[in-house]
């Protein structure tokens, strides 16, 4: 391990004299440029950026200029070059560094502005193998490397926010300072970090290696929060580099800032509202602390939201609202008659953002597309000094998956209140119980540490709905059970035969199968296994 040098503290302002810049995102070049030469700064350049800046009528030297050498190799080989990279990295107080400098004509470089080649973008544009691979950016990763290594001297920009920040300092000051040229330099590592996470993911996959030895996951912050998940814990909200609509990618049309605890129920009930194809049926999803407390499908928002809420009103309030379609003015009225966290939609009319803007702390969010519950993806988990990574459960159960277990066969109403409830269940924590009657939860039993206690917690949430409603028998009665997991025991199934169920949905595969399967047949319930399980823990 190479020992630190005995190097003179630097000076704290810089006054840049050169600039070295190449950008691939050209946006904001000129007007930067301008504002470097009416500085006094020279300006150095390549290929594209060079001649943009040339044919603003500014003046720009071409780095073939400074190394003596052309570019070659399609472009591959131009700025790796010590007249470049001594520039860049020399400690400009030590005396061996001044030394080099001067013995090898190098004039240092004091500002540096790459935003690398566009591999992200092409890779998420379904670019070609090779496509992706000429999009690997060597040289701008080294330079900005060296830059930031050398952050005494040289102010590192790797967007354009940084270089605003630089001519910020320049216009105020007429130099950078150490704590601007440390902050950039901080932000560039993380940078080339996330670039190279890219690029070694990309790669991995594409050698079909879904869990290679080393795995990065990098994320550009979108928020950092007021808190965690308690008011004592610090929080930040990361975007990461896949595609998919939803709580990351949401537009805010209005209410506060998004809490920590927002994110992760929004994330849930978009997720499980995007089950259901806006073309079949409306669906509206509420969840409150990770977990669905209602869910239902209808004609249109207004009914599906009022199915939905009818579930569990209690749990209801001061929770999250996911609904499939374009939320329209009648339904935004439905909703805010009661306490409501966030909303969030594929789109939202102009009337009901307008009935939301009385509600200055409820959040509005739009998605402009709800995530594909078919596509392939991950989801991630820290432990201590680790992390999981699993593929996400993609799995959907259909009529001809399942298997009849019992010697009562299923109604066909039964089977799409069977396959109603699993879908539900699949987004509730483990162990998880859903009752289900005509496109709709009537009750659900979630995180328990027995299927019994899920079951039961089930059956008194549809009791007391239907108290509520004023009915006066249980909405759990004639509906279909969903277990996410098999019953270990038939005490679990005839705590939803006592609530009213006459149709079960659940894996199989317990030793105890045929305790089960008899007890079924003995309450006269049809029961299916799906062989899929779609715990939640």
């Amino acid at each position: 391990m190479p020992a630190a040098p005995d190097f003179p503290p630097a000076a704290d302002l810089v006054t840049p004299k050169r600039a070295l810049i190449s950008l691939s995102d050209k946006a904001g070049l000129i007007e930067a440029a301008q504002a470097l030469v009416a500085a006094g700064v020279e300006l150095i350049s390549t290929g594209g950026t060079r001649a943009a800046i040339d044919k603003a009528g500014l003046p720009v030297r071409d780095v073939a200029d400074i190394t003596g050498f052309p570019e070659m190799m399609d472009g591959r080989v131009k700025t790796l070059h010590p007249m470049v990279h001594g520039a860049l990295l020399a400690y400009r107080d030590a005396p061996d560094h001044a030394r080099a400098l001067s013995d090898h004509n190098i004039q240092p470089i004091d500002i540096v502005w790459i935003d690398l080649y566009p591999f992200e973008k092409t890779v998420a544009g379904g670019g070609a193998f090779e496509a992706a691979i000429e999009n690997i950016d060597i040289g701008g990763p080294a330079m900005i490397r060296s830059s930031a290594k050398n952050h005494p001297y040289v102010a590192i920009c790797v967007d354009k926010a940084g270089m605003d920040e630089v001519l910020a300092a320049i216009k105020t000051k007429g130099a950078t300072d150490m704590a601007l040229r440390k902050s950039l330099a901080a932000k560039a590592f993380a940078r080339t970090a996330a670039y190279d996470s890219a690029v070694s993911t990309w790669f991995a996959a594409q050698l079909g290696d879904a869990y290679p030895e080393r795995r990065t996951i990098a994320g550009a912050r979108l928020q950092t929060m007021r808190y965690g998940e308690n008011p004592h814990q610090s929080a930040a909200f990361y975007r990461t580099s896949e595609d998919r609509p939803g709580v990351a990618t949401a537009k805010q049309l209005q209410g506060k800032e998004l809490s920590y605890n927002n994110v992760a129920d929004t994330d849930a009930a978009i997720e499980l509202v995007a089950e259901f194809d806006p073309a079949s049926s409306a669906a509206c999803v509420i969840v409150k602390h990770a977990n669905p407390c209602g869910v239902a499908t209808g004609p249109d928002l207004i009914t599906a939201y009022q199915r939905a809420l009818e579930c569990d009103s209690v749990s209801a309030f001061g929770g999250i609202v996911a609904l499939n379609r374009r939320l329209d003015k009648a339904t935004a009225e439905k909703i805010v008659e009661i306490f409501t966290e966030v909303v969030v939609a594929p789109e939202v009319d102009d009337d009901a953002a307008a009935v939301f803007a009385a509600k200055k702390n409820l959040r509005l969010l739009v998605t402009g597309a709800l995530p594909d519950p078919l596509a392939k993806g991950e989801v991630f988990r820290s432990v201590a000094g680790g992390m999981l990574i699993q593929s996400r459960d993609t799995a959907r159960i259909a009529a001809a998956d399942l298997k009849v277990v019992t010697k009562r066969q299923p109604t066909p109403t039964e089977i799409e209140d069977m396959l109603f409830a699993f879908t539900v269940a699949k987004h509730v924590k483990s162990n998880a119980i859903v009752y289900a009657k005509e496109g709709r939860s009537v009750g659900i039993g979630a995180g328990q540490m027995n299927r019994r206690d899920s079951s039961r917690i089930a059956s008194l949430r549809a009791a007391e709905a239907a108290e509520k409603l004023g009915l006066s028998e249980s909405l759990a009665k004639g509906s279909a059970c969903a277990s996410e997991a098999f019953f270990p025991f038939p005490d679990g199934l005839l705590e939803a035969v006592a609530a009213g169920a006459t149709a079960v949905i659940q894996p199989g595969g317990s030793i105890g199968d045929q305790a089960v399967i008899d007890a079924a047949d003995e309450a006269g319930i049809a029961m299916v296994f799906t062989g899929t399980r779609v715990f939640r823990h």
